[in-house]
């Protein structure tokens, strides 16, 4: 099993982007890795090794923390959201053209997803 640094490191070398957001005391609160790419954007937040949250959102969302419009997300323990992360495929991205995003990508296996059109 590969260990959370590793991970994280994995994180990095993809080009995710770390801080450390404070409290009012000056502890830090989280750590938050962003990354933008292929029209996407994807965050890791870390609160604590149970409750550790990914995202991706559309590139053009202005408030990465709480976005309004969420193609992928997850929560839970470290390794299994950073995990989830990393299997994540880089074209994942959404449709440029508006209308086409109704559906979302499901990942299907590391490092491969699928495009699901909204039933009904």
């Amino acid at each position: 099993m590969i260990s959370t640094e590793d991970q994280l490191r994995q994180l990095v070398t993809r080009g995710f982007r770390f801080v450390h957001p404070t409290d009012d005391d000056g502890e830090i609160a989280a750590v938050v890795g962003v990354r933008v790419h292929s029209g996407v954007i994807d965050v890791v937040t870390l609160h604590d090794e149970d409750d550790v949250h990914a995202m991706r959102m559309p590139g053009e969302e202005t408030d990465v923390l709480a976005p309004r419009t969420v193609l992928w997300q997850t929560s839970g323990y470290v390794s299994t959201v950073l995990g989830a992360m990393l299997a994540l495929p880089d074209d994942y991205a959404v449709p440029s053209r508006k209308g086409e995003n109704s559906g979302c990508w499901v990942p299907v296996r590391p490092g491969a997803a699928k495009w699901l059109a909204p039933v009904g």
